[in-house]
């Protein structure tokens, strides 16, 4: 039987390797798809990812609750993210645009047999890319956290640092702001 989050924090605090290698292996993916969803950009994403581990390594004795182990991980990728975000804006040139992925899903409406609908599918992922980008970073955190991760209001105040009536205000103004914006493909 897998370990509870508190476990595992008690456990990493102490010094216990094999109880790291379990938190990396449970939350890196999560925190890589999170990572790259803010950044656009997988070698940051990864970094983010390495950042993370050892700030938990280091600083998982700190943690006051540890069955909150969860939420503060991704608060420190969070956070890392926006540090990230800050140093490019200090850069002198814009980092180029990535044509998004395409992976056919088996059972998915879009199939590699027709090109047309890969097509129009990864413009749409780049029209929402582009509008999500777009978005104050407040709402953009908010609505992904909602739409891609499935979080609860409570669970995304928690880690942006609101109440749940903050979610649910930039929430509701970054999918107006997105409906609009998105039009063209609806």
């Amino acid at each position: 039987m897998e370990p509870t989050d508190a476990v595992l924090a008690t456990r990493i605090a102490a010094g216990d390797v094999d109880a790291f290698e379990l938190l990396a292996r449970r939350f890196s993916d999560g925190v890589f798809g999170m990572a790259l969803r803010m950044l656009g950009d997988r070698a940051e994403a990864e970094d983010v990812v390495q950042d993370v581990l050892v700030t938990v390594w280091r600083r998982s004795g700190e943690l006051a609750e540890p069955a909150a182990l969860r939420t503060w991980l991704f608060q420190v990728a969070r956070r890392n993210c926006l540090i990230v975000l800050r140093r490019r804006r200090t850069r002198r040139t814009e980092p180029v645009g990535v044509v998004p992925e395409h992976r056919p899903v088996v059972g998915a409406a879009v199939t590699t047999a027709d090109p047309q609908r890969i097509a129009e599918a990864a413009a749409g992922v780049l029209a929402l890319r582009r509008a999500l980008a777009g978005l104050p970073a407040q709402q953009r955190d908010v609505w992904l956290l909602a739409e891609v991760d499935g979080l609860s209001y409570i669970e995304i105040g928690h880690r942006v640092g609101v109440g749940e009536q903050a979610v649910r205000g930039r929430l509701s103004r970054a999918r107006a702001t997105l409906a609009d914006m998105m039009r063209a493909w609806r």
